[in-house]
């Protein structure tokens, strides 16, 4: 018997409702040349972790249940002295997630996570760079349900990318906008 396999609500909305929206928006030949997402990289910089290492290994952990996929230790290129940095050293960690993964966290980014977090008025509408990609940064990782409060050691920030395939900052903005990214005005 066949395993029905599972496809996220975000993929489905986004087959179903945006692509024919955008289509409509800019005017498109071609269903495929609408702006979609590529990859979404999460990046957590470990800076105490030149000095223990447990820090860096508990963070790369964090992460691993924040994505749903493994997360790799990022090294130190080069010695760095004044912030007591050896070479090959654990500082931080990162996660690249594509396909289904990606959508899934997507969704939970914009309907559990960000509204969790405290004082918030929206993400900044000018964190686009010229390739059409969105970056922003998170100063308690804690705001992800995955993430027990309680036996967290200490709390780090992260960065997070959202790496569309959009020509212009425009075509990027009206994908993450039909996506639900909640924009300050």
């Amino acid at each position: 018997m066949a395993e029905k396999s599972y496809i996220p609500r975000l993929k489905t909305t986004f087959e179903t409702n945006i692509r024919p929206k955008l289509v409509e928006q800019f005017g498109y030949s071609n269903p495929f040349a609408v702006p979609q997402l590529d990859k979404v990289v999460l990046n957590m910089g470990v800076g105490e972790g030149a000095g223990d290492q447990k820090k860096v290994i508990s963070a790369a952990n964090d992460l691993t249940a924040i994505a749903g996929q493994k997360a790799v230790i990022t090294k130190s290129r080069k010695a760095i002295a004044n912030f007591k940095l050896r070479e090959h050293i654990g500082i931080g960690a990162k996660v690249t997630l594509r396909g289904d993964r990606m959508y899934e966290f997507v969704d939970r980014l914009v309907t559990v996570a960000l509204p969790r977090v405290r004082d918030f008025r929206g993400l900044n509408p000018k964190s686009f760079d010229q390739g059409g990609n969105y970056t922003l940064g998170i100063k308690e990782h804690i705001i992800f349900p995955e993430i027990d409060y309680d036996k967290v050691e200490s709390v780090w920030g992260m960065d997070i990318t959202v790496c569309t395939t959009a020509k212009t900052i425009d075509e990027a903005r009206a994908l993450l906008v039909a996506l639900n990214f909640p924009f300050r005005q």
